[in-house]
């Protein structure tokens, strides 16, 4: 089930912009729904985001929303008892479409997965872009198309789906009123509480080692983490030129409201370099430089730009 959900997660793209510092900021929402959850996984669970951050979440079994991370100490963003029956509201819906998915391939027994992102986004304080798309079992099934106004079928099941969401003019008209009105509005009235935990600059730690196998090359691997926004560029370079590396380069969660990636690169035993690792990231005043040698860590200070040797 968990490589499942990840594939979804990459389909569906991100939820937010990977930019956070004074803006843009987005607002969505991630739903799974599971025909047949397993230990640890809910038939049903919700988890909205500001930007790249979880702020609250909900599932079937508690079927309450609850604020996570920094927001669960924030006093009057949400009135949560009204939020907890709007998104029980929205699990029907959502398990129902998820049945009528599996009735149409008339497949009841196996183990299924429908996945819904939705929400916008605002630049300079004006609503700049909205989305809202659905997955099945890994391949895009249907999205919104706000600009018709309608439902885009993307699965010949979704042709049944598109048939029952549009089957009064109403229910378009206010899947288009959500994404241009009401949510841009929501996200504006979150981030007077938001702004100081979104706009924050979290300089990377850096991290440079190396190892080698006996007649085999040098492997050197530089890593960033504990860094906040997202954006980071992190290469290695020999004598000033930028080499190719053989893996590393994603940006990943650390599970604590920040991000980690690192490079790694292949150097022949008579290679003597010198290699070095360049970090830039949006908190330091200048780029970081590791110089290869023995293992190094340094904690980059953004108003100093220090160049560890």
């Amino acid at each position: 089930m968990v490589p499942v959900l990840l594939f979804l997660l990459l389909l569906l793209g991100p939820a937010v912009p990977r930019e956070t510092h004074t803006g843009p900021y987005s607002l969505s929402f991630l739903y799974t729904g599971l025909s047949r959850p397993s230990e640890g996984f809910h038939s049903f669970q919700a988890i909205a985001y500001l930007n790249d951050q979880p702020f609250f979440r909900y599932d079937s079994e508690g079927r309450k929303a609850e604020p996570l991370g920094p927001w669960s100490h924030v006093e009057g963003m949400e009135d949560w008892e009204k939020e907890s029956e709007l998104q029980k509201a929205r699990e029907d819906i959502f398990m129902v479409t998820l049945k009528d998915i599996m009735d149409y391939y008339k497949d009841r027994e196996g183990s299924h997965t429908l996945q819904g992102l939705f929400g916008c986004e605002l630049r300079n304080n004006k609503s700049s872009g909205a989305f809202w798309r659905y997955a099945y079992d890994g391949q895009d099934f249907i999205k919104f198309h706000k600009e018709i106004p309608a439902w885009v079928p993307l699965d010949p099941a979704a042709q049944n789906t598109k048939q029952k969401w549009e089957a009064e003019e109403v229910y378009v008209q206010r899947a288009k009123a959500y994404l241009e009105e009401e949510c841009p509005g929501m996200l504006q009235r979150y981030l007077p509480y938001s702004r100081s935990h979104l706009d924050r600059q979290d300089p990377p730690s850096v991290s440079v080692t190396s190892h080698v196998a006996p007649g085999k090359n040098w492997t050197l691997k530089c890593l960033a983490y504990d860094f906040y926004p997202r954006g980071i560029g992190l290469r290695w370079t020999r004598a000033g030129d930028a080499r190719e590396t053989e893996s590393g380069g994603d940006v990943l969660p650390s599970g604590i409201g920040t991000y980690q990636t690192w490079v790694v690169v292949g150097v022949p035993p008579q290679d003597k370099g010198p290699y070095s690792c360049h970090v830039e990231h949006s908190s330091l005043a200048q780029p970081l430089t590791m110089l290869w040698g023995k293992r190094q860590e340094a904690k980059a200070e953004g108003d100093l730009g220090t160049r560890p040797q």
